[in-house]
């Protein structure tokens, strides 16, 4: 970059083209640190958790939605802060060590954001906020603190768990029915980030292999063991989206359904774990990651499908398209959560 600056003219005329340019580059810097192509991942944890609770989606689940999406942001921002000096080593391409974005702007849009992220789940309701604040602690607890520990998968897949509750207790007004679903969705995430570890260096063969047993694990019970909410809930749902409550379909459809999106995941996940694990490079392992992310959009389908949410777990589903087109227009294939 140095040399191409070096290469140009140095008139009045070049010295405001260079003065400019760094401005039009600001939104991709910001869409590179936030990680825009896997904020598709973040709507489904919401509609799974009211699927599981046995509500329809409404006001109060897009408040949920709105809340989960600018805590991960926040997470995306906080942690790029907290890397600034490791990925001035290992990752100089990034916004913050590039010098596109400076330090102080990320720490306080990473601040802003959880402002934001538990204004709106206050106004979703007690409950959820009862759920988000914990959410907020444990990014915060993550990205400062837990991340280089033994102790950081899981606190990203506590995370990833409370997410999901936070639509249900948005939705539902409690999150009791969603918690099978929750210890689901974060095992698979336990598993990535035990995966994403190894990012840059490789070496490992053992958390693909452990990936990839956890996914097998994840599909079978996805696929094989429903999840039916109260009874109760299902009648007291409140009105939401048309046709995406929880009986939108009948019971052999959403097995039919679950079964076929615990495939896609299985699919989706799978194959670039089998190939971390053959060969533990830092290209592949980022593939893995790249993969276990993808996958989270097909489980969340599954999870409400098998909540016997058809209609939600079709709209999660996708998710999953728009985020690849997205990702090829934005020119932002690679995603990672380190």
């Amino acid at each position: 970059m140095a040399g191409a600056g070096a290469a140009e003219g140095r008139g009045p005329g070049d010295a405001a083209r260079r003065a400019s340019r760094p401005r039009s580059r600001r939104p991709a810097a910001w869409a590179e640190l936030l990680r825009l192509p896997a904020l598709f991942t973040v709507p489904g944890d919401a509609l799974a958790g009211a699927a599981a609770a046995g509500a329809r989606p409404g006001p109060r689940t897009l408040l949920a939605i709105g809340s989960s999406v600018c805590l991960y942001e926040a997470g995306m921002a906080l942690n790029d802060w907290a890397d600034r000096a490791e990925d001035a080593v290992e990752r100089p391409h990034r916004p913050l060590p590039s010098g596109r974005i400076r330090p102080a702007a990320a720490l306080t849009a990473a601040g802003v954001l959880t402002g934001a992220g538990l204004a709106l789940a206050a106004g979703a309701g007690r409950p959820a906020l009862a759920v988000a604040a914990p959410l907020a602690a444990t990014v915060w607890a993550y990205d400062l603190a837990l991340k280089h520990t033994p102790a950081g998968p899981a606190a990203m897949a506590a995370a990833r768990g409370l997410d999901l509750l936070l639509g249900a207790a948005a939705t539902g007004g409690g999150t009791r029915a969603a918690l099978p679903s929750a210890a689901l969705l974060g095992g698979h995430t336990l598993a990535v980030t035990a995966v994403s570890r190894r990012e840059t260096t490789g070496g490992s063969a053992l958390a693909p292999l452990a990936a990839l047993a956890t996914t097998g694990a994840l599909t079978r019970l996805v696929t094989h063991r429903r999840t039916r909410p109260p009874a109760g809930r299902r009648a007291a749902a409140a009105p939401g989206l048309p046709g995406s409550g929880p009986a939108g379909g009948t019971p052999r459809a959403t097995a039919v359904l679950a079964t076929a999106l615990g495939a896609a995941y299985a699919a989706t996940a799978a194959r670039p774990y089998v190939h971390a694990a053959l060969n533990p490079s830092p290209p592949l392992t980022q593939r893995a990651v790249g993969g276990g992310i993808r996958a989270t959009i097909p489980l969340q389908a599954a999870l409400a499908a098998r909540s016997g949410a058809t209609a939600t777990s079709l709209l999660v589903a996708s998710l999953a398209p728009a985020g690849r087109m997205f990702a090829r227009r934005a020119g932002m294939r690679k995603v990672s959560i380190t």
